[in-house]
């Protein structure tokens, strides 16, 4: 009862009070096939040493990442991170800070985010960026939104080649807010499709490049489509990396764009957090979710920084807010930024092409193992090959070989029909030796 105050009758004068008859009641919203019954599989209660044992045994059993060759991708990439930028984000002043809720007074923390969003305009071709929203997906979907407010249309085109979690991402946003999202089947390569399926009705076209299964496409054809209907285009990224060697969204016409930018600066982490990148035209700003910070100057003439545009529903009336994400993801920014600065733009050119380099390496080696088919036509640092076989199977074969062979397919999309799909990644930090260990053990379980 310590940590549990409410009696049995408090809960029963709460249920009285909103008017149900049990706990039950609240949750009738949730589909049936949603809900667990009974308890969990584990212990009612473990003293802090037992728990520490099992919890220490169980992480036992996972493969991290650099501990063997590694070629998984589909959204989340293994990239080297310099030590300096994990020692720098965990000073003091930046691992405790919180949204500044009186802003110019953090004149620090408002230049780290002044100096961000000067890097993603820069990188994504755009006029203006945000102070940065939570990962890609939500990013996606918030631009998606935003179009309907621009074009007062309430019909979106997601390409076949947009990651499916970007897509359902998208789905459940716009599902609240009643727009129509239309969801083209998954393609490698998808460009005369999504022009096809544009009209007047449409608010905007959504397309990724790389795309899901790696396909690098030149966007400018369906931007010039979608511009010719009065819709906007918005360009998805999730390997910021590719900016150092690809045409940027705005100079391949995009209006917005968004990206996943965990390749830089940030590790796996076990799936987060990551931090979303979002962009667009500065005529398209006022529409923009999320926090803008700006440069200006104070009473005596000196540099400074100020939140010049809020739109979240924490700063004003909730029905004129722009969006309902009640921050950004200010550390993982920062980590972002620092790697970037490290680089600069010939470092970031350096690594783009290495990249690249080893995903060439990596296609020939894979193209020389019999029952293998490469699909993607052109590609940044991933693509994807057809098996002939269930590659989730595969995967696991290979994974009992210390070799962890990259993402199915069926696995982001289980209804697509690609169960033999296979999608892998190689980044700077995949060597010869990984290579060669990767087709040595799909040989064996192709055979």
């Amino acid at each position: 009862m310590r940590y549990l105050p409410l009696t049995p009758d408090d809960r029963v004068q709460m249920l009285g009070d909103i008017g149900v008859d049990s706990i039950d009641a609240l949750f009738v919203d949730v589909p049936a096939s949603a809900r667990r019954e009974g308890f969990v599989d584990l212990p009612h209660f473990a003293g802090e040493l037992e728990v520490e044992r099992e919890l220490a045994a169980l992480a036992a059993t996972n493969v991290a990442a650099g501990s063997v060759p590694f070629f998984c991708g589909a959204g989340a990439y293994r990239h080297h991170v310099p030590a300096s930028v994990d020692h720098l984000i965990q000073r003091s002043e930046f691992l405790t800070s919180y949204t500044p809720y009186q802003p110019e007074i953090a004149q620090g923390t408002l230049q780290v985010l002044f100096e961000f969003q000067t890097q993603v305009a820069a990188l994504m071709g755009m006029e203006v960026a945000n102070a940065s929203l939570y990962d890609g997906s939500t990013a996606c979907a918030e631009a998606v939104m935003m179009t309907k407010r621009v074009t007062r249309r309430n019909r979106a085109v997601l390409s076949g080649g947009v990651h499916p979690h970007y897509v359902r991402t998208t789905q459940t946003l716009a599902h609240a807010e009643g727009m129509e999202v239309v969801a083209l089947a998954a393609a490698v390569d998808a460009e005369d499709a999504v022009i096809a399926a544009i009209d007047a009705g449409t608010a905007c076209v959504v397309v990724q490049t790389p795309n899901v299964f790696g396909t690098a496409t030149d966007v400018t054809r369906i931007a010039e489509a979608a511009h010719a209907a009065g819709a906007l285009l918005i360009a998805v990224t999730t390997e910021a990396v590719s900016y150092g060697l690809l045409k940027s969204p705005g100079e391949m016409g995009a209006d917005i764009a968004v990206a996943e930018g965990q390749s830089i600066g940030n590790a796996l982490n076990f799936g987060g957090p990551y931090v979303g990148l979002f962009a667009c035209r500065e005529r398209l700003i006022r529409q923009a979710p999320g926090r803008l910070c700006g440069e200006t100057v104070d009473a005596d003439g000196r540099r400074g920084f100020v939140l010049t545009l809020s739109t979240r529903e924490q700063h004003i009336r909730r029905d004129k807010a722009t969006s309902n994400i009640c921050t950004n993801s200010g550390l993982c920014a920062l980590a972002f930024s620092i790697h970037m600065s490290l680089l600069g733009e010939v470092g970031l050119r350096k690594l783009a092409a290495l990249n690249h380099q080893q995903a060439r390496a990596l296609k020939t080696a894979l193209e020389g193992v019999k029952g293998v088919e490469v699909l993607t036509p052109r590609f940044f640092n991933e693509f994807a090959v057809k098996l002939g076989k269930p590659a989730a199977a595969v995967v696991e074969a290979l994974a009992a070989k210390d070799v962890l062979g990259g993402v199915p397919f069926s696995r982001l999309d289980p209804d697509a029909g690609l169960d033999d799909v296979l999608l892998v990644a190689a980044t700077e930090t995949v060597t010869e030796g990984d290579i060669a260990a990767f087709k040595t053990a799909l040989t064996e379980v192709m055979a």
